[in-house]
């Protein structure tokens, strides 16, 4: 107990004082009018946020005082509303963007049939590396893009981008020669650098880590939905859209304007030395490069492949419309699905799912390779196996954003992830010689290795995961608990946060 003369000394004494924290208080007179008698109290301590080794934090730590507000009450069907609404925000911008993308990587592969070969008089591998020019543009802007998209707005950077990607693709409509082409496609390749990366960014942004499977699903469903003249007309329709991206994309959920601060708050909530020691970053470049050898073969010799079974170039045309749609079906099934599982069994699925959906593309490339080539509906039947192969990567997207923690080792692994991917775009032409056709040996059998491949990598990495969490999870017995909401918005890497689990 301490005496006080004055209430004057006593709300000096406080002010001046840090006494430790006391279970209740107690202020009386006693029998002098001028003596206060008080309990020795102070104020709970403020928590203080547990940031990166960096000193840095999350930008939306703005957006909260400290850690004890970092869990502002809401209920589920708020919770459900503001995930709807910040699907009308950003999905249609990302799943626009992506379908021009995707129409981008193939009108190579249409302009072949329309005769771009021999209006260009390409001989040889000519049209094997036109195939792969793109992806060395992409390869070689890979690691800088990223580094701009962590220091600039994302919005506005992906704006500019994709508008500078239509004005190229405008341009290859005027080529005369395969050089002026070669170039432009190396540019367009650079141009378009930040898009997946980015998407999958502003995805981590938004969203939570169960949420983000189906979400990354539903823009990368964009994959399933003349030369000349559609480079002009898509390249217009880019360009428009990256202006409209540059002005109303927003760059993050602490910025964007649409929210209301307690949205903000709530969005936040759901939500480089360390990148290249950690075995994660090295398996999502092997699963980048294995998973995509057979897209660089199919992506530009899809429609080369069709025709070969003996179909006009205008119903060769034609039956790119059932594959996307089933392309669609694949990813959002697969999506979907693997959320339902793993809501329904609490359980660790992801992996599952990439594995259940690579399985029909190796029985694809086996029957492409043994079925008689009179045999057109069948081999046709045979080459819409290849549809799942995209719904296996949209999960693989998740596993990159939803398995990596801090913004900087976040930016570095998805530059690896598209190293990767350029990678196998770039070596997956060259395993389809003009002089097999129309059965493509060589490329069916580089196909059936890379989806075997895969499927040892993906169980690999799964059994790593399970293993690390298994060990944070008996580290975290033996220790005291670390404050979940002291280290939410601390910008720590997985590493450095032991409240962090994988997901597989």
């Amino acid at each position: 107990m301490r005496f006080f003369e004055s209430p004057k000394a006593l709300e000096q004494a406080l002010q001046h004082e840090q006494p430790q924290l006391a279970s209740g208080s107690d202020v009386k007179a006693d029998t002098e009018p001028n003596v206060v008698l008080q309990e020795a109290i102070s104020p709970p301590p403020t928590k203080k946020w547990t940031l990166s080794r960096s000193g840095g934090g999350d930008t939306a730590m703005a957006l909260f005082s400290g850690p004890d507000e970092a869990q502002e009450p809401y209920d589920k069907a708020e919770g459900k509303k503001l995930a709807r609404k910040i699907d009308r925000i950003i999905l249609p911008y990302l799943a626009v963007c992506y379908a021009f993308f995707y129409i981008d990587k193939t009108t190579l592969s249409y302009a072949a049939i329309f005769g771009i070969r021999e209006d260009l008089h390409l001989v040889g591998n000519d049209y094997n590396w036109l195939s792969s020019a793109f992806y060395f543009g992409f390869l070689v802007w890979a690691i800088p893009t990223s580094f701009f998209m962590q220091r600039l707005p994302v919005g506005k950077y992906l704006g500019f981008n994709i508008f500078l990607w239509g004005v190229l693709l405008i341009a290859q409509a005027g080529t005369k020669n395969f050089a002026t082409l070669m170039v432009l496609r190396a540019l367009s390749g650079a141009a378009e650098a930040c898009s997946d990366p980015s998407f999958m960014l502003i995805t981590s942004m938004w969203y939570t880590r169960r949420q983000q499977p189906v979400r990354i699903g539903l823009w990368y469903t964009a994959n399933g939905f003349v030369p000349k003249y559609e480079f002009i007309i898509v390249g217009c329709l880019c360009s428009l859209w990256g202006i409209i991206l540059f002005i109303f994309l927003p760059n993050s959920p602490v910025t964007a304007s649409m929210l209301n601060p307690r949205e903000r708050r709530i969005a936040v909530e759901r939500l480089l030395i360390e990148a290249f020691k950690d075995p994660k970053t090295w398996f999502f470049f092997m699963l980048g490069m294995i998973h995509n050898t057979p897209n660089g073969s199919i992506s530009n010799f899809g429609t080369i492949i069709i025709k070969g079974f003996g179909f006009s170039t205008l119903v060769t045309t034609l039956m790119q419309v059932p594959y996307g749609v089933l392309i669609a079906f694949f990813i959002l099934s697969c999506v979907y699905l693997n959320d339902y599982f793993a809501t329904k069994l609490k359980k660790n699925t992801r992996c599952w799912f990439i594995i259940l959906y690579t399985l029909p593309n190796i029985a694809g490339a086996f029957r492409l390779r043994y079925v008689p080539t009179q045999h057109h509906v069948a081999r046709s039947w045979c080459y819409h196996l290849k549809g799942p192969h995209n719904a296996a990567f949209a999960l693989a997207l998740s596993l990159a954003i939803g398995n990596t923690a801090g913004h900087a080792k976040k930016v570095v692994t998805n530059a690896f992830l598209f190293l990767g991917y350029c990678t196998g775009n770039i070596a997956g032409p060259f395993f389809f010689k003009t002089n097999q056709q129309p059965t493509h040996p060589l490329g069916m059998w580089s196909m059936i290795f890379c989806h075997l491949s895969e499927i040892a990598l993906v169980l690999a990495f799964r059994l790593m995961l399970s293993s690390e969490n298994k060990r944070r999870d008996r580290l975290m017995g033996e220790r005291d608990l670390v404050d979940i909401d002291a280290t939410a918005f601390g910008d720590m890497t997985d590493w450095e946060n032991p409240n962090f689990r994988y997901f597989y």
